[in-house]
C-alpha cells in the first residue's frame, strides 16, 4: 500500500529534504508551506500521516494540530521542532501528536518514525474489526469495521489518559489486538508492553512472575529474578483472563494499583511502580462478585474505562469484510493470489453462529487458502462442519422436500390439483414459515436472508395469516 503523507514546513530546503527521503522509501509525499495551505490540501486529499513543524508564519503547528485532529482524529501527526521548543512538542503529544522530532532532523530518523507511526497505524486499523464499545461516563463511543472515524476517535481519547483499561468479550474477538492498539497509540508507545496470561501460570507461582523473588525465596529460587511488572516499568502491562486469578492474587494485584507499589517475594523493600495496567475477560464479572469469587473493589478499580467487544454472531454486517482481511493476509502468507470468496460460501460464511468469533473465522479462511486450487474460495474448500451446520443449507433441504410434497399431493388433474397458483402459494407459505423457523421467528433477519423484502415479508405474514412471534424460542 502506497501512504501518502504530507510536510508542512515553511523552509523549502528541509521540505524537499524529507519529501526527496520519503519518496525514496515509497511514500506518495505532498507539501504545503504553513498550517492554513496544510488543511487546504489535506481538504483536497486526506493524507495518512502529517509531518507538521511548529514555528510556521500565518498559523502555527500547534494551532494546525488542533484543526487536524477536529477534522479527522485519525490522521497521524509528527512534530518537527527546534531544541529549545520540545515543550511544545511534548504539549502537541498531549493534544493528539504521535511523536516528536527535535531538529536538526536525519533522513533515517524520519524514515523510522514514519514507519513506526504508520505501523502504529494499522493495528488501529486491526482493533476495528472487534467493534468496541467506551463508556465516558455518561457518553458512548461505539466502533465497528463500517465505522472507522469512530474507532480513531477511541483511541485519540485512549491516547490522551493513562487509567486503567478493562476489556471485555468472548474468547476469540479480538481483545489482545485492542490492548496492542491502546497502548502502541499511547504516550507509552516507546516502552514495553508485557502479556500475561492469568489462566496459564500456576497459583503458586503467580506471585513471583508478577513481582519478583529474592535467591532463596522458595525453593529452587537460586537467584534474584524481576517480575512483569518491573520488566514493563514505564510501559504497559496486558492481563488477560483476569478472571481466573485467585481471591488472594486478587488481593495483591488490588494493592499494587492502589498504591503504585509492590514487594518481590522473600523481600522486605517496595518497589515502586509506573505501568498502565490494560485487562481482559470473557467471564461474567457481575456474577463473579455475586458468588464471592471476584472482589468488587478490584473490579471497580480495574473498571475505569470498560470495552466491550460484541460478539461476531451480533456483527453479520462485519463477517463480508473481515474474511475479504483474511483473504488478503493469507494471499501474501501463502503466496497466492486468490481474489475473492464465491457468493455460496459467502452465505455460509454469513449465517454461521462463530461460536469461536473471528479466530475461528480467520482459521476458516486459513482452512480454505490451504485446500482452494482457483482463484476464488468456494463452498467445496470450507470446513465441511461449516455446510453441515448452516441453516441456509437446512432451510433449502426441508423447503425442496416440501415442493415433493405438494407436487405428489397436487398434481392430479382429475381431482382438480392441477393449479398453477394454488400450489405457488402453497410452496410460497411453506418456505416463509421455514425461514422463520431457522431465524426464530425474527422479521429483519428472516428478510435479510432469505432475500424477501421487508415490506413484502409482512404482506405474506398477513396475507396467509402466519404469526411470527410463533417461531420464536
Amino acid at each position: 500500500m502506497n501512504y501518502k503523507v504530507l510536510v508542512v514546513e515553511d523552509d523549502l530546503e528541509l521540505r524537499q529534504t524529507i519529501t526527496d527521503a520519503l519518496t525514496k522509501r515509497g511514500f506518495v509525499v505532498d507539501s504545503a508551506n504553513d498550517g492554513i495551505e496544510g488543511l487546504e490540501a489535506i481538504k483536497k486529499s486526506r493524507p495518512d500521516l502529517v509531518m507538521l513543524d511548529v514555528n510556521m508564519p500565518r498559523m502555527n503547528g500547534m494551532e494546525c494540530l488542533t484543526k487536524i485532529k477536529e477534522t479527522d482524529p485519525s490522521i497521524i501527526v509528527i512534530i518537527m521542532t527546534a531544541y529549545s521548543n520540545i515543550e511544545d512538542a511534548v504539549k502537541a503529544i498531549k493534544e493528539g501528536a504521535y511523536h516528536y522530532l527535535a531538529k536538526p532532523i536525519k533522513h533515517q530518523d524520519v524514515v523510522d518514525m514514519v514507519e513506526r507511526a504508520l505501523e502504529a497505524s494499522r493495528m488501529v486499523e486491526n482493533m476495528a474489526f472487534s467493534a468496541p464499545v467506551i463508556q465516558l461516563g455518561d457518553r458512548q463511543f461505539v466502533g465497528s469495521s463500517s465505522e472507522m472515524q469512530r474507532i480513531f476517535g477511541i483511541i485519540y481519547k485512549l491516547a490522551k489518559v493513562d487509567t486503567s483499561v478493562l476489556i471485555r468479550g468472548e474468547s476469540g474477538t479480538g481483545k489482545e489486538l485492542v490492548a496492542r492498539a491502546i497502548h502502541f497509540n499511547s504516550p507509552r508507545k516507546s516502552e514495553k508492553l508485557v502479556a500475561i496470561n492469568c489462566s496459564s501460570i500456576p497459583e503458586n507461582l503467580f506471585e513471583s512472575e508478577l513481582f519478583g523473588h529474592e535467591r532463596g525465596a522458595f525453593t529452587g529460587a537460586n537467584q534474584r529474578q524481576i517480575g512483569k511488572f518491573q520488566f514493563a516499568e514505564g510501559g504497559s502491562i496486558f492481563l488477560d483472563e483476569i478472571g481466573d486469578l485467585s481471591l488472594a492474587m486478587q488481593v495483591k494485584l488490588l494493592r499494587v494499583l492502589q498504591e503504585k507499589k509492590f514487594t518481590p517475594v522473600g523481600s522486605n523493600r517496595e518497589i515502586d511502580m509506573d505501568v498502565r495496567v490494560i485487562a481482559a475477560t470473557n467471564r461474567n464479572l457481575e456474577e463473579m462478585i455475586k458468588s464471592g469469587t471476584f472482589r468488587e473493589d478490584l473490579f471497580y478499580r480495574l473498571n475505569v474505562l470498560p470495552i466491550y467487544l460484541p460478539p461476531l454472531r451480533e456483527r453479520q454486517g462485519d463477517i463480508e469484510k473481515l474474511a475479504s482481511y483474511f483473504v488478503e493476509k493469507f494471499n501474501v502468507a501463502h503466496q497466492k493470489t486468490i481474489k475473492k470468496i464465491s457468493a455460496q460460501a459467502a452465505e455460509i460464511l454469513r449465517l454461521h453462529q462463530w461460536p469461536g468469533n473471528i479466530r475461528e473465522l480467520e482459521n476458516v479462511i486459513e482452512h480454505a487458502f490451504v485446500l482452494e486450487s482457483e482463484d476464488v474460495v468456494s463452498v467445496g474448500s470450507l470446513p465441511s462442519y461449516l455446510k453441515d451446520s448452516s441453516p441456509l443449507k437446512a432451510s433449502l433441504s426441508t423447503a425442496s422436500s416440501s415442493v415433493g410434497s405438494i407436487m405428489e399431493s397436487d398434481l392430479d388433474p382429475d381431482a382438480g390439483g392441477l393449479d398453477y397458483h394454488k400450489f405457488k402459494e402453497q410452496y410460497e407459505k411453506e418456505f416463509i414459515m421455514r425461514a422463520l423457523k431457522t431465524f426464530g421467528g425474527k422479521i429483519n433477519q428472516t428478510a435479510l436472508h432469505a432475500k424477501i423484502p421487508k415490506k413484502t415479508l409482512l404482506r405474506k405474514l398477513q396475507k396467509y395469516n402466519i404469526r411470527a412471534e410463533d417461531f420464536r424460542d
